[in-house]
């Protein structure tokens, strides 16, 4: 945990020099990007610098505490119970805004929803799950723009990628990612039999531009005609985008703009995050032990939740929360849950890390 906050930290006095940087103050783009990780930073930084300093007052104390002068051990013994107070106030602080690991106070995020078995069925519920998470962002006034989407002729999706912005936004969702189950009557059955149907969800921190640097030598760009569901043309040019990164492998396109240049930057959003993702679990798998208990692990292979309509409930697996509000739920009513899951993070991190770090 400390280490982290030392990280966090550093990045933070990193970000500092590069806002006097005469080349970052060149560049308007890459000094925007600059001031906004380091305004992300500045509570967190600025709560954990004082934290340190009152851990050296209160080793300070405890000396004087020790020593020959009366009037000195006094004066510490009365200055000690009100350093321990602001200790323990400033690490609970702290744990607060690191719940979610250290990407929890990203304003943006990469969602992505896919069908996984169940057909033309899966395909409706990504949809629901979609609707869902668009419901639930209006009132927090977050942005949600779609990336990328497959969508199918019954009006489903086959994956749909958005980006999403806001106070709070990946801090929230990133408890979504795993596998999603629906119980339901499909809207295709005729004899009123409930079938089962899953989606995966991935949330992912979007980094910034100055922590993925892209380089046209990075990746190859493919450019072919964009078509819709059942294989009909959008357009008869070659608007639609596929990069493909040359280290990783890793392939993304984007055909949902008639305009090539915008297919080609919300290509380079989508692939800017992978890449930045592939390194995040990479780094997470080194502090694996230390969030082996907290829930947003971020495992798309995990069954996360159950929707049964018949029940109208929903349970969450990771920490046995069934509510009997679906409803509610899908209609974007969904901060009971994540409530309940950012207080079992809080509890977790309060019991593995005391304030003595």
């Amino acid at each position: 945990m400390r280490q982290l906050l030392e990280e966090k930290l550093c990045r933070f006095d990193e970000l500092a020099a590069q806002l006097v940087d005469p080349e970052v103050l060149s560049h308007s783009s890459r000094l925007a990007a600059v001031a906004r990780e380091h305004g992300s930073l500045a509570k967190l930084a600025t709560k954990y610098r004082r934290f340190k300093e009152i851990l050296v007052e209160i080793n300070e104390a405890r000396e004087m505490a020790c020593g020959d002068d009366p009037e000195m051990r006094e004066l510490a013994e009365a200055e000690l119970p009100e350093l321990t107070a602001q200790r323990e106030a400033l690490w609970d602080d702290l744990l607060e805004q690191t719940i979610g690991g250290e990407d929890a106070n990203r304003t943006r995020c990469v969602m992505e929803i896919r069908a996984g078995t169940g057909g033309d069925e899966a395909a409706l519920f990504a949809r629901d799950l979609y609707e869902m998470y668009k419901h639930h962002a209006e009132p927090k006034r977050w942005k949600v723009e779609i990336l990328n989407h497959s969508p199918t002729e019954l009006g489903g999706f086959k994956e749909i990628m958005l980006a999403i912005s806001g106070e709070g936004v990946y801090r929230e969702l990133q408890y979504e990612s795993g596998g999603h189950r629906v119980q339901r009557v499909p809207q295709t059955e005729t004899q009123g039999r409930i079938h089962t149907s899953a989606a995966t969800v991935a949330v992912m921190p979007e980094p910034e531009d100055v922590e993925i640097n892209l380089k046209p030598d990075d990746y190859r760009i493919d450019k072919f005609n964009a078509s819709g569901p059942g294989g009909q043309h959008v357009n008869k040019t070659e608007s639609a985008i596929r990069l493909t990164h040359h280290e990783t492998g890793i392939v993304v396109q984007c055909q949902d703009e008639k305009s090539q240049h915008k297919n080609l930057a919300k290509a380079l959003r989508e692939l800017k995050t992978r890449v930045y993702e592939g390194k995040r679990q990479a780094e997470q798998q080194k502090r694996a032990e230390e969030r082996k208990t907290l829930v947003g692990s971020g495992d798309r292979s995990q069954r996360i939740r159950t929707y049964n309509f018949a029940e109208n409930r929903v349970t969450d697996h990771r920490i046995g929360l069934t509510l009997y509000k679906l409803d509610q739920i899908l209609a974007g009513n969904m901060q009971v849950v994540t409530d309940a899951l950012m207080e079992y993070d809080r509890q977790q991190l309060r019991s593995a890390f005391g304030a003595d770090g």
